[in-house]
């Protein structure tokens, strides 16, 4: 049985405590690897060797930082099939999706900050031409990077690429769930010669990993993607400390499709905006709104089409849903679509576990109509191949179903009308607003939600910011 090992100073180390997790393929229901069962222990020396790396890396110049990074850039495109294979497998995810979407991105986070930091500039103003005022933007110290299991290479490095681009050092937690592609990361940090200490890779539970991390007094920042509840507790745990947190939690995503719109792309997109990666991304459409001219014949052409998905074999190149993650996620989900039942909600496709060939965990993609806007169904965040669907009369009506939950992190808007475009996009209270589209993702413009949704915001000059701290020098003129 393969045994992942943690990357801590630039060695592959095995955890203090001897103890092992079982990793599993969610697509056969096996233990094929086994994780580290770390603890605050592992974390400490993590944080030591950031800590003593940090004068070094923090000094490079930024065309020094930007050479490493762009080299482990450059080795992640060249283990394409390699990645995209061992994210399939851990993750339950097609093949195709991994090879086309997840690694390709983690190259490019690496690419993007490493030139990014090449075109910063700093404030300067004169005051009265009196006095030069310039502002500095300096890393802060050892970065705790904490990440899902939903697109597990794709957001690791997404928070550790700004971090180390910044100047800091960073201790990165991957999911224990998906741990396979962080650990080939560390493996790929080594072979292209990453100076030792300045990233560490620790695996293991969060209660334990996680916790060891946000509570460590050598780590002012913490940058995690996940639950609200998690979320919560890392603010709880951090506030006392006054660290600098950024947290992308949870949403509930509206999907809204006018009368007027392109009905071909809408149906077309929604399909995908709801079941990508097994509906197992935050950003999907969960709860679908058609208003009313429409919404027989958009309901039934979505539900035909959706009942041709096929679900099976990640490794299978027609394959459109693979196995969702785990088996407490699998029963998870099965236990919402039951309390959407409970709810008073019409199953109109999906709603059990997929017949395939193998043992592992696969849902058929389900499309349930009728719910109150209250329920639980509509409130929570199930994070599934799992839809709701409803039609509106008016505008006004539509935003206030839109709005009306704890979460706000992305929603969709269908229309061919530009001013009801711009006008609806402004009262939505999300992070995140696409107008006949969705999942178009520029590198250089912010990310992450309201509310329930989290604090803070990711990418580009959002993410530099974050992982920096501004200093303002005040020098006389005469």
């Amino acid at each position: 049985m393969f045994q992942i090992k943690n990357y801590i100073n630039g060695e592959f180390v095995p955890p203090n405590s001897g103890c092992y997790l079982d990793n599993f393929n969610p697509a056969e229901g096996e233990v094929y690897s086994q994780i580290p069962d770390s603890d605050a222990s592992d974390v400490e020396l993590a944080v030591q060797a950031a800590k003593a790396a940090f004068p070094a890396w923090s000094s490079l110049t930024r065309e020094e930082r930007s050479q490493h990074m762009l080299n482990v850039s450059r080795r992640i495109s060249e283990r394409l099939d390699e990645l995209a294979a061992a994210e399939s497998t851990d993750n339950g995810k097609p093949l195709w999706l991994a090879k086309k979407v997840d690694i390709p991105r983690a190259s490019d986070n690496f690419k993007f900050f490493a030139t990014a930091i090449l075109h910063d500039s700093s404030e300067l103003h004169d005051t009265d031409g009196l006095y030069l005022n310039y502002t500095l933007r300096q890393p802060i110290g050892v970065a705790g990077c904490i990440s899902p299991w939903n697109l597990p290479l794709y957001l690791f490095t997404w928070k550790i690429a700004p971090a180390l681009a910044s100047g800091n050092t960073v201790v990165a937690k991957p999911s224990e769930v998906t741990p396979m592609t962080a650990y080939l990361l560390s493996e790929i940090c080594d072979e292209v010669g990453f100076p030792k200490g300045v990233l560490n890779i620790v695996h293991g539970l969060g209660a334990k990993v996680g916790s060891a991390m946000t509570e460590h007094p050598d780590v002012p920042i913490i940058s995690f993607t996940g639950g609200t509840e998690t979320g919560k507790t890392i603010a709880r745990t951090a506030a006392p400390m006054f660290k600098k947190l950024s947290l992308e939690l949870g949403g509930k995503n509206p999907n809204i499709i006018f009368d007027d719109c392109d009905l071909e792309n809408a149906l077309r997109t929604s399909l995908n905006s709801s079941f990508a990666n097994q509906g197992q991304i935050c950003l999907c459409g969960s709860r679908m709104y058609v208003q009313r001219g429409i919404y027989e014949e958009f309901k039934t052409r979505f539900v035909a089409e959706v009942k041709k998905l096929k679900v099976g074999n990640p490794k299978a190149d027609d394959v459109k849903l693979g196995a969702v993650v785990s088996k407490p996620h699998f029963d998870k989900i099965l236990s919402y679509i039951a309390l959407a039942k409970e709810e008073g909600g019409t199953v109109l496709c999906g709603g059990k576990p997929a017949e395939t060939d193998m043992n592992g965990w696969f849902i058929e993609p389900t499309v349930i109509e009728g719910l109150a806007e209250t329920c639980r169904t509509n409130q929570e965040e199930i994070f599934g191949p799992v839809v709701t669907i409803q039609p509106f009369d008016t505008e006004e009506e539509v935003l206030q179903y839109a709005n009306g939950t704890q979460y706000g992190l992305a929603s969709t808007v269908w229309t061919s009308d530009l001013t009801k475009a711009h006008r609806v996009a402004a009262q939505l209270h999300t992070g995140i607003v696409w107008v006949n589209c969705w999942l178009v993702r520029d590198l250089r413009t912010p990310f992450g939600g309201v509310k329930n949704s989290g604090v803070g915001r990711e990418g580009g000059w959002e993410a530099l910011r974050f992982f920096t701290e501004p200093k303002n020098v005040c020098i006389p003129l005469s």
